[in-house]
């Protein structure tokens, strides 16, 4: 804070939230005036800067000119009220113990100074009233000036004035505290607004686009200006700017954001660059001084810097701009939108890494279906030449049991390109709206197409299905995929003797369809990640089944396609039960 003698008045003013709070300011000015025998009346408030920003003025023209929406620093004030005759409520600084430089802090009368009577008011007198918080915190103060009978008031005056000044300074606390807490709701529901809206955005430049006209909204800014910074800490792109005319960075101006925006990011802090104001730290004289001049050219009068970025990176920097007469930023302001520049910089972060991972999706699905559409011409090949291999009644003991090897190999690699091409086939389209399929006779298909396995296996398979249709939303051909894998796995788990259900029902809304065993089961662990592609369990048991860790990965990818959904339950030892519902058709 500067002293008193180095002080130069700010003058930029500070922007009040609520008019009704400031017009029973005014009231509240007028009435003391009125009552306590005052022509001059003022009522200041305490900013977060650590200045007195002057609200209200009751009194002569000249001295409402002067005095209305001026600044004093505030501690001067409060180290010359130690030196204060004590009147209660009433603070009285005389004359002669006055260290302040009036005419620095505003306006004094023109009246005599010399060769006053006693108990006569000296144009330099000071009566103020502290007003504080429950908690001892400054808030502001009343000041009256210009007695009109031009005395000092007496110890029976001073009771009636003290008495009045309680009340008054009561009422002047609660119209402070509801400006500073509409300040406040005010600048949460423009940050919640912000979130709000950054989380229901699609990409880092929709973020960018929605938060900056919110941000320019919400903080009562005439503009908002974004530069991206790029990895090789450069400005990446142009400016952009909301609420005010297109600008054009000049080469220097844009090398000092990129280096000063980092260094901002790392202490965590903001900057405010503007006449009069300290020069921010990082920023030398001569920088600032550029800085300042290429916002007059644009018609800025303040600017406040805020860096962008999430985690140690910042990629970023917010400009909120003010003009000439417009508020000062209060700390308020400063420490809300640093909060909002972390969420909205994670946000962008977010999306630009899960961009960045549906990306690497796509890349990895066009290369499987590349590789499973390559592998299956020469695997075909190869079975059939296995086959002519084997119809061969020449061929050795030896050489037939090694082509039976070939045809096995040959038959488990079409079943794994199969399965790819089945796993891109779900990843390539968006969710889709099926025709109406009949899961009951669709199930009944499957069934009897696995019987013959499922008898060589000893397993006995049960069939819970209603004599009419139960009808889905979903393609036939890869409800199929759905219901073959579920009754597969089943089979493929379940050892001799066992016995799989196979459930078809509807319930509510859904038709669904329940497969369950009494086979080897899954841990905890498998369950949660039965789903994933080419997963394949560490349980010994599961593993000496042959298989590629798609069936399941498929399932889930056909379900959500068509707004259906899988659960599984599952114990170690006591089997599996898979549950898929539908929408019903």
């Amino acid at each position: 804070m500067p002293d008193d003698a180095g002080f130069v008045r700010p003058v930029r003013g500070s922007r009040w939230s609520d008019s009704q709070s400031k017009d029973a300011l005014q009231a509240i000015a007028e009435g003391v005036a009125a009552i306590v025998g005052f022509d001059l009346v003022g009522i200041s408030a305490a900013r977060d800067d650590g200045y007195l920003h002057t609200l209200v003025v009751v009194g002569p023209e000249d001295a409402r000119r002067a005095l209305l929406d001026s600044l004093a620093p505030t501690q001067p004030l409060l180290d010359q009220l130690k030196t204060a005759e004590d009147w209660g409520a009433l603070k009285f600084v005389p004359h002669d113990r006055l260290v302040l430089d009036i005419g620095t802090w505003g306006w004094f009368s023109d009246a005599p100074r010399d060769n006053l009577p006693p108990g006569a008011w000296h144009p330099e007198d000071m009566l103020v009233a502290p007003v504080e918080d429950d908690d001892g915190r400054f808030l502001g103060f009343l000041g009256m000036e210009l007695p009109r009978d031009g005395m000092v008031p007496s110890a029976e005056k001073r009771e009636l004035v003290d008495a009045y000044v309680r009340q008054a300074t009561r009422a002047i606390r609660t119209a402070l505290e509801r400006e500073r807490l509409a300040e406040q709701v005010r600048l949460a529901n423009a940050a919640a607004d912000i979130v709000r809206m950054a989380a229901g955005t699609e990409s880092a430049d929709e973020i960018l686009a929605v938060c900056g006209r919110e941000i320019t909204k919400g903080f009562r800014a005439e503009s908002l200006w974004l530069q991206r910074i790029g990895p090789d800490r450069r400005c990446q792109g142009p400016l952009y700017v909301d609420g005010g005319p297109t600008v054009r960075l000049p080469a220097g101006v844009r090398a000092l954001v990129t280096a000063h925006a980092q260094r901002a990011w790392e202490r965590q802090c903001v900057a405010v660059i503007a006449p009069e104001r300290p020069t921010p730290r990082g920023l030398a004289a001569d920088q600032a001084a550029m800085v300042l001049e290429f916002l007059a050219g644009v018609g800025v009068e303040s600017l406040l810097f805020v860096p962008l970025g999430a985690g140690p990176d910042c990629f970023g920097v917010i400009g909120l701009t003010r003009g000439r007469r417009g508020a000062e930023w209060s700390e308020t302001e400063a420490a809300t939108v640093l909060d909002i520049a972390r969420d909205v910089g994670r946000s962008i972060r977010e999306h630009e890494l899960v961009t960045e991972l549906r990306q690497i999706a796509d890349y990895r699905g066009r290369m499987v279906a590349t590789v499973a559409h390559e592998l299956k011409n020469p695997v075909s090949a190869v079975l059939g030449y296995a086959e002519i291999l084997e119809s061969d009644p020449d061929l050795g003991e030896s050489s037939r049991t090694a082509v039976a090897a070939i045809r096995r190999g040959g038959e488990r690699l079409a079943r794994v390109v199969d399965e790819l091409l089945a796993l891109h086939g779900t990843t390539e389209s968006e969710p889709a709206v099926g025709s109406r399929v009949d899961v009951a006779a669709l199930v009944r298909e499957v069934v009897e197409l696995n019987a013959a396995l499922a008898a060589s296996l000893g397993i006995q398979v049960r069939t819970v299905v209603p004599e009419g249709p139960v009808v889905a939303c979903c393609d036939d051909g890869e409800l199929d995929q759905v219901v073959t894998n579920l009754v597969s796995n089943a089979l493929k788990y379940t050892p001799r003797g066992g016995t799989v259900t196979v459930t078809v029902a509807a319930v509510g809304d859904e038709a669904e369809l329940t497969v369950a065993d009494d086979g080897i089961g899954m841990s905890p662990e498998d369950q949660v990640r039965a789903f994933e592609e080419f997963y394949r369990s560490a349980d010994p048991a599961a593993t000496a089944k042959p298989g590629t860790g798609l069936g399941l990965a498929i399932v889930r990818r056909v379900l959500e396609r068509y707004h259906g959904r899988i659960e599984v339950e599952s114990e170690l030892g006591a089997g599996s039960t898979f549950r898929v519902g539908l929408p019903r058709g």
